[in-house]
């Protein structure tokens, strides 16, 4: 990556406008700061989104996050790998976290724009380039505030990498120290569902555990005339892909979100032979913190309680992903209430619940904290996009709203005193 940004990123740090003698800083000079500087904050979107970097591979766009904090008068320290980044801003024992994921997905980049990406099969499918902006915005604008002693307390970004993967990046930010004296924590994601202005806010479960399952059978095989002389594989892999799942369902408590559905089935060639080997995988969600906790055992007991007539040997192997991600009540009421001061009251809407996985999951073990939508969508447009597509992109003007949702975040957060 190069730094055809930085110059225009220096330039975020100056220029906030004086207090005048008994105005409140915001949301006033918040607005008249990213009114100025909105288009700088939108190129180095653009460049980041240019430039994308592998789970685990975000060196040159941590080292860009770090060299324009350094230069807003800022001490940012690298992760140990040197692929992410935290930063203190102001004093105090409390501290509020604010978090940003770096790294883009191994897909295309098939838009027809100036800031498509330059590397091949790899792209920002999941608007982490905004997520990264706008942390970036809201710390140059933090570190202006505490230079001028406005900042009532501390407050930490984390620039995470690898949330793409399993395992990822957050356990990682929380080893190097990323959760050391927080308080409380909060995030927010790219929706293109919503449009640009509207944030989707909601307590409680937020997102699903996300985990995997391989099941891997063998058996003697033999030719389709005579099956009863076989373990017929083919058959015991269809009793798991129907059975399995519906026993769950039966064996949880239905509030418990619980969705398990196959992606990639394997097993012979030929019609008319049966096979010796076949293999079966896919994805098991839950919304659930207890839930999610038995579901390996459980789902494990199934597969071999519905293997066991058919002969089949069995192995299976289940792989955790990321815990769900539940939105602790008072730290939604507080960015809830923080977006209704930033963009008005009737720009927050209840976000829907999402099966998708979220390692902000992880952050959320050791600290109350909420994650928020940032509607993304552009009003009206015929082409609705959605993430992890190849296509993804975002109307810009979300970066501005996202800047200023997090700065009100993080000071009414800390004026709150109730974490």
């Amino acid at each position: 990556m190069t730094s055809s940004g930085s110059s225009k990123v220096e330039q975020l740090s100056e220029g906030w406008p004086e207090t005048p003698p008994g105005a409140d800083p915001l949301p006033g000079q918040l607005d008249r700061w990213l009114a100025a500087r909105g288009a700088e904050l939108v190129a180095i979107r653009r460049h980041i989104h240019a430039h994308p970097e592998l789970s685990g591979q975000e060196f040159e766009t941590a080292a860009l996050v770090a060299r324009e904090l350094t230069r807003a008068g800022l001490s940012p320290r690298m992760l140990p790998k040197g692929n992410g980044l935290m930063c203190d801003i102001g004093y105090g024992e409390r501290v509020i976290a604010l978090r940003a994921d770096l790294d883009a997905l191994p897909l295309p980049d098939t838009k027809d724009v100036p800031y498509r990406s330059t590397v091949d099969n790899v792209c920002h499918a999941c608007g982490h380039d905004v997520h990264t902006t706008v942390l970036l915005g809201v710390g140059l604008a933090l570190a202006q505030l505490a230079e001028r002693g406005e900042l009532p307390g501390r407050v930490r970004l984390l620039f995470q990498p690898a949330e793409e993967t399993m395992p990822s990046g957050a356990p990682e930010v929380i080893a190097a120290g990323g959760l050391k004296d927080v308080a409380a924590i909060f995030a927010l994601h790219c929706a293109p569902q919503l449009p640009v202005g509207l944030v989707g806010v909601r307590s409680g479960p937020f997102t699903a555990a996300a985990d995997k399952i391989e099941v891997r059978l063998t058996g003697r095989g033999g030719h389709t005339a005579r099956p009863h002389l076989t373990a017929d594989l083919v058959h015991a892999l269809g009793r798991i892909l129907v059975d399995v799942p519906s026993l769950l369902d039966r064996k949880l408590d239905a509030r418990a979100g619980v969705s398990m559905v196959w992606g990639a089935v394997r097993a012979g060639e030929a019609a008319n032979a049966i096979p010796i080997e076949g293999i079966a995988r896919g994805t098991i969600r839950v919304l659930s913190r207890d839930a999610w906790r038995d579901v390996p055992e459980l789902v494990t007991k199934l597969v071999h309680d519905v293997i066991a007539p058919t002969g089949a040997e069995c192995e299976v192997t289940y792989t955790r992903g990321v815990p769900p991600v539940v939105n602790d009540r008072l730290a939604t009421a507080i960015i809830a209430g923080a977006a209704g001061a930033a963009l008005g009251p009737d720009r927050v809407v209840e976000a829907e619940i999402s099966m998708g996985g979220e390692d902000f999951a992880f952050y959320l073990d050791g600290v109350p904290g909420s994650m928020i939508r940032l509607g993304v969508g552009v009003p009206g447009a015929e082409t609705k996009f959605d993430i992890h597509q190849s296509s993804f992109d975002v109307d810009e003007r979300a970066i501005g709203h996202g800047v200023r949702i997090m700065v009100h975040t993080a000071l009414a957060a800390l004026g709150a005193g109730a974490f």
